[in-house]
């Protein structure tokens, strides 16, 4: 039956009222682009800063994306759309930069040189350690097989790599020293995984390797998720700071709209609630306080750092990984 014109008219007018309403707008979101190791970190510091936002009144979502941390700078770089990068080493930083992603003055932006915790490498073997391994030197020894992952794309294995080169180097020794006691730990790796999380999966669960060189934090989460005592930690007698720096996406951010939202998603890594966070995921917050409060998760060896021992990271990239550098005539020099 059809309609009389008035109600007609009535019913134009509803829809009319209708499509004139504002749509519902959606929470504005971030992409926070990160390494593998600092997955657990995230899904806690994530809801922490949501829910503080919301406290504010002001609603955000926070999206993350976790890989081998070159790999993923070079996500960042080919058009994956990053608000900021939580980073495992400036190296990676200093790439965004270059490609006009970020400033080139990105480390003044916020304290400690834009890295709101650091870790050290150390090692996790088997329970009753039953190679006995103790030190950098035993990963040398003939029949010790190491998973460490691929220094050229993440920077687990770059730690990993300048931990052991390093620890020579600190100590006194020469860089033909410690070129040999490389050369002998790399010709020990069976495998080389492209991310952190892929080492830990290829030592814990394919059962592949006597020692796993890891960051600090990731043993407990192992002894966690596979049981404490099927492991071992084991602390070298030194090791390296490893600085895990953060930075807006100037590029992504500004086109997005969320610039001085994601500098407050990078600010509150400083605060109280974030570095008690930290620390509980057992990485070394920068507030001395909090630090203290948990140092006994912290191993108390020698640390050194690449800006001080190894003459900063662009000279040791240079030197060590780029193509034809001194990592990759070690590989070449391996006999398999």
């Amino acid at each position: 039956m059809p309609f009389s014109l008035p109600r007609r008219r009535a019913l134009l007018a509803l829809i009319a009222s209708a499509t004139a309403l504002p749509a519902l707008a959606a929470d504005p979101a971030l992409l926070n682009v990160s390494y593998d190791v600092a997955r657990e970190l995230y899904k806690q510091i994530n809801p922490a800063f949501v829910a503080a936002q919301k406290a504010k009144g002001q609603p955000v979502t926070v999206n993350q994306s976790h890989g081998g941390s070159s790999k993923q700078i070079g996500a960042v770089i080919g058009g994956l759309e990053a608000d900021v990068v939580t980073m495992n080493q400036a190296t990676d930083v200093d790439q965004l930069a270059s490609a006009g992603l970020t400033g080139t003055d990105w480390r003044n932006r916020f304290p400690n040189g834009a890295a709101p915790y650091s870790s050290t490498m150390l090692f996790l073997v088997r329970k009753g350690n039953p190679k006995g391994i103790k030190d950098w030197s035993d990963l040398a020894r003939p029949g010790v097989q190491v998973i460490i992952p691929n220094p050229k794309v993440t920077g687990n294995g770059r730690y990993g790599y300048l931990a052991a080169w390093g620890s020579v180097i600190a100590s006194g020794g020469s860089e033909a020293q410690a070129r040999e006691l490389v050369g002998k730990i790399f010709a020990n790796v069976p495998v080389l995984d492209g991310g952190g999380r892929g080492a830990t999966t290829t030592f814990t669960q394919r059962g592949i390797g006597d020692v796993l060189v890891t960051f600090e934090g990731e043993v407990e989460l192992i002894e966690n998720e596979f049981g404490k005592g099927q492991f071992e930690q084991v602390n070298p007698s030194i090791s390296i700071e490893t600085e895990a720096p953060v930075a807006l996406v100037d590029k992504v951010a500004n086109r997005h709209g969320t610039a001085a939202l994601a500098k407050a998603y990078l600010d509150f890594h400083w605060s109280p609630e974030a570095q008690e966070i930290i620390a509980k995921n057992n990485f070394r917050p920068r507030d001395p306080a909090v630090f203290k409060k948990h140092a006994a998760r912290f191993a108390n060896i020698r640390l050194f750092t690449v800006d001080k021992t190894l003459g900063g990271w662009a000279r040791v990239s240079k030197t060590h990984f780029a193509d034809g550098g001194i990592y990759d005539q070690i590989v070449a020099g391996i006999k398999r």
